[in-house]
Formats: structure tokens, C-alpha cells, sequence
């Protein structure tokens, strides 16, 4: 085992034993927080709770021209983990354990690559990426840092992504009239006859925007996740609630697309709330975001990190980059084992990336 390997494990299994589930977001300024300070030798350290759980660190040690971010919050564990997942178990060729993947196992790589150069060095860590509470990203960016890049850690298999999707999360509710169901009714008298046609016509503009693209992606992710209402089967629903959730390309105009959602509403839906939108990677008009998405190639050029695809997932990249940073998503793992039972990431990951990351502080 190599030695940037065995360093990066013997972090991994620190920070993993940390609880950092969100929800409940019971983290505060010690535990993980408290492990990285002891853990960040010649670096001036500032740590900072933001409340809610939300915990961020800021270390540099030197005139860092980069910064990397990690968040240390992990989703809840599922009951169909085989053992501990706060117990980090290694195995021929992976370490298993919750956050592992997502993305304890960057932080730790930072960490052991911190303590064997002494290179100029700039990180990020925060405890609320999983929230869609982005406190910790909001209040370092007011502080207005310069570096020439921001480097966000993320599954990505150790390429670097230079775009990916938006997100965003709508709450609708609809409001019918409460009656028997054996009488004739018009379009309006049931909450959920209204939710279910403005589903139908939601599905169909979906599919009219397949032929979209932007940087390798195609088309318009969209999901129904919830719809909840009515009484029983012979009375009229008088109220119904419907949750969905899109992904726009970064050359979607967002408030158009919730415009077009919001009008096959027929009445008018008594509730239209956007809960939550982040920014697509790069962020920007369509000539500006291609202009952003090059510049975050020409860095990932200048550090010699392959380039990957395009990505349908979201991450706080975008938020660096709709605040004028250049930014990429580049991390250890594949997203395909992020949230998962029994979550793990490979060794050959870790080692790619600690090896990296060393290279660049070193440099």
C-alpha cells in the first residue's frame, strides 16, 4: 500500500467514525471540526457556526492561488447496511463506511496531503451541503476570498467536471370543492383531478424539451416526487398538495420554465413556491456560461487533471461560479455508490486523488 494511500486511510477512518448525518444536523464546532484543527499544522484556521448545523472551516497556510472544498455532512444511513457504517472496514480494494464515497474520502486525502508538503494550501470544509441550506458556501462567498479557481470535491472518479445541471424543487397546491362523487364535475371541483391534468401537461413539455442540449447534456430531468391529498374514493377532493423537482440545463432560463409549469395550472394553483434552486455549472447567460465552462477547462489543463463528462447531478460548484469564480467538481469516487448502503470508494480513487492533490500543493 502506497503511502498517500495508508495516510489518506488513516484519516478516512477518523472522519468517518464522526456522525455528520444530515438530517439531524447535530453538528457543532467540535468533533470533525475539532479533529481537522489538530490535524492542520502550520495553517491559520477559522471556524465558523453558522447555525442549524451548518459548521464551516477555512484553513490557508501561505498564498494558496486554489481552494478545495469538501462538505462533511453525509444523508442518514439506510437499514440495509450490512454493518457499522461509522466503523470504516478496508477491504482488498475498497474502504466502506458512511460518507466514504461522499465525500469524507477527499477531506481525508486534503488532510494527509497537508501533512507531507509544505506548499501554499487553501481549504474549504462545511457541514451542510445535504440541506439545501447552502449556509456555509453563502457566508464565505460574502466575504469576497480571491483565488483563481475553486476546486469542489465530489464523486467524479477523479476527472474534472466542468458543468453540470441546475436544480430545482417546487411546491404546488391545488384547492377544489369538497362534494359526492356520484354527480357530474366540472374541472375545477376536484384538487386532484387538477393535479393530475397539470401532471399529464408537465410530462408532455418535458419530453418537447429532449432536443436541448448543452456541453454533452441532453433534454430536461423532471420528477414528480409526491402528491398528496383527498379523503376517500366517493367524495370530491377540496385539496390536494403535489411536489416536483426539475434539473435545467445551464442554458435553461429557469423563471421561464417555471412560468410555462406554473401556467398548465388550470385554475390556478392556490400555491406555486420554489423551495429551493441552485444554479446549473457554469452559472450564467448561455454566451457566458460556455466562457466560464473554458476557463474551467483551461485549469483543469494547467493541473494535468483528465476532463470528464458533463454530470446530470447538482453540487455547490455552481454557487462559486455564479459568484464569479472559476470553478470545477473534481473528487475521488463514482456517484453511483454516493447515498448508498454499504457506500465505498475504490483505493485506486483515493490514491489518484491524494496523489493529485499533492502534486498541486506541492507545486
Amino acid at each position: 500500500m502506497s503511502e498517500p494511500l495508508a495516510s489518506t486511510l488513516t484519516h478516512l477512518r477518523a472522519l468517518v467514525a464522526f456522525d455528520t448525518r444530515n438530517p439531524p444536523r447535530a453538528i457543532d464546532t467540535g468533533g470533525i471540526f475539532g479533529y481537522l484543527r489538530q490535524n492542520l499544522p502550520g495553517f491559520e484556521v477559522s471556524v465558523t457556526d453558522h447555525g442549524a448545523g451548518a459548521v464551516s472551516l477555512h484553513a490557508v497556510r501561505g498564498k494558496p492561488k486554489y481552494l478545495f472544498n469538501v462538505h462533511l455532512d453525509t444523508v442518514p444511513d439506510s437499514p440495509h447496511w450490512s454493518a457499522n457504517p461509522f466503523e470504516l472496514r478496508a477491504t482488498a480494494d475498497r474502504a466502506i463506511g458512511l460518507g466514504a464515497c461522499d465525500i469524507k474520502g477527499a477531506a481525508a486525502a486534503l488532510v494527509a496531503a497537508a501533512n507531507t508538503t509544505q506548499g501554499d494550501a487553501a481549504f474549504l470544509f462545511s457541514s451542510d451541503e445535504e440541506a439545501n441550506d447552502p449556509r456555509c458556501i453563502a457566508a464565505f462567498l460574502a466575504r469576497e476570498v480571491p483565488y483563481e479557481a475553486v476546486l469542489v470535491a465530489e464523486p467524479t472518479q477523479s476527472e474534472a467536471v466542468l458543468a453540470h445541471r441546475g436544480i430545482s424543487s417546487v411546491l404546488m397546491r391545488f384547492a377544489g370543492t369538497a362534494g359526492h362523487a356520484s354527480g357530474q364535475q366540472s374541472p375545477a371541483d376536484s384538487a386532484l383531478h387538477q393535479a393530475i391534468r397539470w401532471g399529464g401537461l408537465a410530462l408532455a413539455h418535458v419530453d418537447s424539451c429532449a432536443h436541448e442540449r448543452f456541453g454533452g447534456l441532453t433534454g430536461l430531468r423532471f420528477n414528480i416526487g409526491r402528491i398528496e391529498g383527498g379523503i376517500k374514493a366517493n367524495m370530491i377532493a377540496p385539496g390536494a398538495e403535489l411536489r416536483f423537482g426539475f434539473r435545467p440545463l445551464p442554458s435553461t432560463d429557469v423563471e421561464r420554465l417555471l412560468t410555462t409549469f406554473r401556467g398548465f395550472a388550470d385554475p390556478d394553483p392556490a400555491e406555486f413556491t420554489e423551495t429551493f434552486r441552485g444554479p446549473s455549472l457554469p452559472s450564467g447567460a448561455i454566451a457566458d456560461a460556455e466562457s466560464r465552462r473554458l476557463a474551467a477547462r483551461d485549469i483543469a489543463d494547467a493541473l494535468e487533471l483528465p476532463i470528464g463528462n458533463a454530470v446530470d447531478f447538482w453540487t455547490e460548484a455552481s454557487l462559486f461560479s455564479q459568484a464569479g469564480y472559476t470553478a470545477l467538481v473534481y473528487g475521488p469516487g463514482d456517484i453511483a455508490q454516493a447515498h448508498a448502503a454499504d457506500e465505498w470508494v475504490g483505493f485506486d480513487q483515493l490514491t489518484a486523488y491524494a496523489e493529485t492533490v499533492r502534486r498541486i500543493i506541492h507545486e
